[in-house]
């Protein structure tokens, strides 16, 4: 059987020590694309542009800072423990020699962690309903998901379990065996759930009970996590042990967070 083979040059130009690599596109491409759907529901609703504005630095800062520490934490601390500069410097100085690392290494769930609490700091600053703006959000952030995990793909990271499916990739940067392109699978959910939750905004479905898309987010997207990590490998070798890996750990309070947005704070403020 014929698969797919797949192992482009994760970067696209180099210069020098910088190259620029399709992960950092997918990325920028996220931020942008979701800022100009904001813009559009601000629009749509009378806000203040100007503090869309604000937002995006807020967010922007509060998903890379997230991301990192939430890889460094929950999946890499044996190492970054001993190397605590590298949580926040894009180099290496080691035995007297220089290396430019990047951040490589961004965790989901860390990035989630991190837009929440920006987004809570920005509300409180600017007298913003802090549920207003994680209704709003919630409509982007599958897209800007969809296309990181796009940028995983290029890297050939993250990579599915061995297969035998007609549509299976073989990774060649990681090894010659057939495998789910599980970056894809999440792609794909993520580009479905941007669609119904941005079809409910536009029909005002659940608008009228803060949190029901912020809920439906929750629950729709880290379900999905849940789901796909049956078929994904084990980012870390501390995880074979486990019935469930970090991935899936991470996903299930936020998916009950969501259920509790879905149906008992909608029930308490329906009561009033």
């Amino acid at each position: 059987m014929l698969y797919i083979t797949w192992g482009p040059s994760p970067e696209i130009f180099r210069i020098g020590g910088f190259a620029l690599r399709y992960y950092s596109v997918a990325f920028m491409v996220a931020f942008i694309a979701s800022y100009f759907i904001m813009r559009y529901i601000f629009d749509r609703e009378g806000k203040d542009k100007a503090l869309l504005d604000r937002l995006l630095v807020y967010v922007v800062v509060g998903t890379i800072v997230g991301a990192r520490l939430g890889h460094c934490l929950f999946y890499e601390w044996s190492y970054f423990r001993h190397h605590l500069s590298e949580i926040v410097l894009p180099f290496r100085w080691e035995n007297g020699h220089f290396s430019w690392t990047g951040y490589q290494g961004l965790a989901s769930h860390g990035g989630a962690i991190g837009i929440l609490t920006a987004v809570a700091l920005f509300a409180r600053r600017y007298q913003v309903p802090l549920l207003w703006l994680l209704d709003r959000l919630a409509i982007v952030v599958p897209l800007a998901g969809a296309w990181v995990r796009i940028g995983n793909f290029f890297n050939s990271e993250i990579v599915g379990r061995p297969s035998q499916l007609p549509w299976a990739v073989v990774f060649t940067k990681h090894d010659n065996l057939p495998r789910h392109p599980a970056q894809l699978y999440e792609t794909i959910c993520y580009l479905l759930i941007f669609g119904i939750i941005i079809f409910l905004y536009k029909k005002n479905k659940g608008m009228e009970h803060p949190g029901y898309l912020f809920g439906l987010f929750l629950v729709l997207v880290f379900s999905a996590r849940f789901i796909i990590e049956f078929v994904k490998e084990n980012q870390e070798v501390f995880e074979n042990g486990y019935l469930l890996n970090m991935g899936q750990l991470l996903s299930l309070p936020l998916i009950a967070a969501g259920i509790w947005f879905l149906k008992f704070y909608r029930d308490k403020h329906a009561k009033k």
